[in-house]
């Protein structure tokens, strides 16, 4: 249900800002392009949401290192897109960004460690069900 809500989420997100960005002919370019990484973010969360509820085998945390590569990625775009938008960003903002890109990191490793945890403990079963059929 939660690959549900994520795909659901992201879709209404992304819907909602493009109804937005098209009722708003008169959006300066750094903002027109904001309402497009947006949008793309939501539909990337969209995708993502779909392809994990439409596996029919054991996703062994790929769905969730997936999901971290696609928070530090749309971490990075906000990050980027905001020092060219805005070069003299406050510091709390600053601050506030770098705890988000830090959560987004550490994720991203809790999910690999997981997924190669599983790798290996269904490597060690797939060696101790062909000795015990010998």
């Amino acid at each position: 249900m939660t690959y549900v809500v994520v795909a659901l989420l992201g879709l209404v997100g992304a819907g909602l800002i493009s109804v937005l960005w098209a009722t708003e002919p008169g959006l300066p370019v750094r903002t027109r392009a904001a309402l497009a990484v947006l949008v793309t973010v939501g539909l990337g969360w969209t995708t993502f949401g779909t392809w994990a509820v439409t596996r029919r085998t054991p996703l062994f945390a790929r769905d969730r290192v997936i999901a971290a590569w696609l928070a530090l990625g749309a971490w990075t775009v906000f990050a980027v897109g905001a020092l060219v938008v805005a070069p003299t960003t406050p510091g709390w903002l600053i601050t506030v960004a770098l705890l988000l890109g830090a959560t987004a990191v550490a994720n991203l490793g809790v999910a690999l460690r997981t997924r190669a945890g599983l790798r290996r403990r269904r490597a060690e079963l797939d060696r101790a069900s062909r000795q015990g059929h010998q």
